[in-house]
């Protein structure tokens, strides 16, 4: 009979700190623990008396790797609350904007993170002689979402140039066409980035859990930021302004990160949540690497996440290339922005990289900060994530210990979690 006894404290390749626990005598399983010991971090406070210009500022400090996602949820929602309305010329180029990010999100997650593990390897380190164009093409498409970034957002990380009604700066139709030319080039690379993941997939675990998938979904586009709350459990659309309806956050004892749950007791956020109520909207060449990479819609294969984030790649740099198209054929204009402060509460929605991320604020007459309130996707996939080990230790405990750890690790980076950035809040009892 097989006796278990796995703790993995602080496991690699995440952002931030997360543990997990298995514990078996004699092929029983007696405890199963996805632990989250992150020290929560207080954003919702830190906002607080500040105005509704310096919102997106503070708050793209959540994340190094989301600030773009962060910077723009928060915008929007500041704007809905003080009833501030956007031309068509700025949504657009801000989903440039976001795009940046899911590529340059996506890239590094799957190349430097959840690759090795496909290859066997502890780390993307050993894979440099080993396979050394496959990383110098992960890095190359790396360097490009980057600059990308830099020029849209005014720097890689923690973008400045969004601002509530528009952006203070633009980048010039000079700079758009050359970005377009390096975005059809960075295609290329994708497809080689896909061939490399093919070549390996034999080695993704064969792994099922019926699961719930909620995300972002519009009837115009594959949504990263408009559209409604749908999930794979129901044909209804929920509207961004009832969140709280969908998260119904709640407290468990072995994390500091709130968990989740709407129709179940869990649910998950994040590309394959994306893909699964979006594919059908997907450009021809996704759809390609979708099928090369054995991606169906319905998939509810946890590991299958990161495959949906190399699709999204692909997806994001074609609408990225059409929609600059569409914003020079328009003509580019100069927007002079103006606003003013006034009492309102507002809510919004944008898709991160890892998955759905709300953030809701209220104001006062003054335009300062009286109420946040922010749902990050990692807090939304932490219960999904412990159902999943609930049900993938007894199918994978009679391989053996060290086995049954790398299939665990390789679970959770497959979720690419955030872990820190979702440990924000925590409600404390003094005794």
């Amino acid at each position: 009979m097989t006796d278990l006894n796995i703790n993995v404290k602080h496991i690699t390749r995440v952002e931030g700190h997360g543990n997990i626990v298995v514990n078996a005598k004699e092929g029983k399983v007696e405890q199963v623990e996805w632990q989250v010991p992150e020290a929560p971090r207080f954003f919702e406070a830190m906002v607080r008396g500040r105005s509704y210009e310096d919102i997106q500022t503070i708050v793209s400090r959540i994340c190094g790797i989301c600030s773009i996602s962060h910077s723009l949820v928060a915008t929007k929602a500041v704007e809905n609350a003080l009833g501030i309305e956007v031309s068509e010329q700025t949504d657009k180029i801000r989903l440039i904007l976001h795009y940046a990010e899911q590529l340059q999100s996506h890239v590094l997650h799957v190349g430097y993170l959840a690759v090795p593990d496909f290859f066997g390897a502890p780390s993307v380190v050993p894979l440099v002689s080993k396979a050394t164009d496959a990383v110098k093409t992960i890095i190359r498409a790396h360097r490009v979402a980057n600059n990308w970034s830099d020029l849209v957002g005014g720097r890689t990380t923690h973008p400045i140039t969004i601002i509530p009604g528009g952006f203070t700066v633009i980048p010039s139709e000079d700079q758009f066409r050359q970005l377009q030319g390096t975005l059809r080039e960075t295609l290329k690379d994708l497809g080689t980035i896909a061939e490399v993941v093919l070549s390996v997939a034999e080695n993704i675990p064969d792994f099922t859990r019926d699961t719930e998938y909620i995300s972002l979904s519009d009837p115009a586009r594959y949504s990263f930021y408009h559209g409604g709350i749908a999930s794979t459990d129901t044909n209804e659309i929920v509207l961004v302004k009832d969140w709280h309806s969908v998260t119904n956050e709640f407290v468990v004892d072995q994390s500091t990160a709130k968990w989740a749950k709407w129709h179940r007791n869990s649910y998950a956020v994040g590309a394959l949540a994306r893909f699964n109520n979006n594919a059908d909207q997907l450009t021809d060449a996704s759809k390609g690497v979708a099928k090369m990479l054995g991606l169906e819609k319905g998939c509810c294969n946890p590991y299958f996440n990161n495959i949906a984030q190399i699709v999204e790649c692909v997806y994001v740099v074609e609408n990225a290339i059409k929609l600059i198209d569409e914003v020079l054929t328009a003509g580019l204009k100069n927007e002079v922005v103006k606003t003013s402060p006034k009492a309102g509460r507002g809510a919004a929605a944008v898709e991160a990289p890892r998955g759905i991320l709300f953030h809701e604020y209220e104001f006062d007459s003054n335009g300062n900060c009286v109420a946040a309130d922010l749902c990050i996707p990692t807090n939304q996939n932490h219960a999904n994530i412990q159902d999943d080990f609930e049900k993938l230790v007894p199918e994978f405990m009679g391989e053996g210990e060290d086995a049954l750890r790398q299939k665990l690790e390789m679970l959770v980076r497959s979720y690419d979690p955030c872990i820190s950035c979702s440990a924000h809040m925590l409600n404390v009892k003094f005794v």
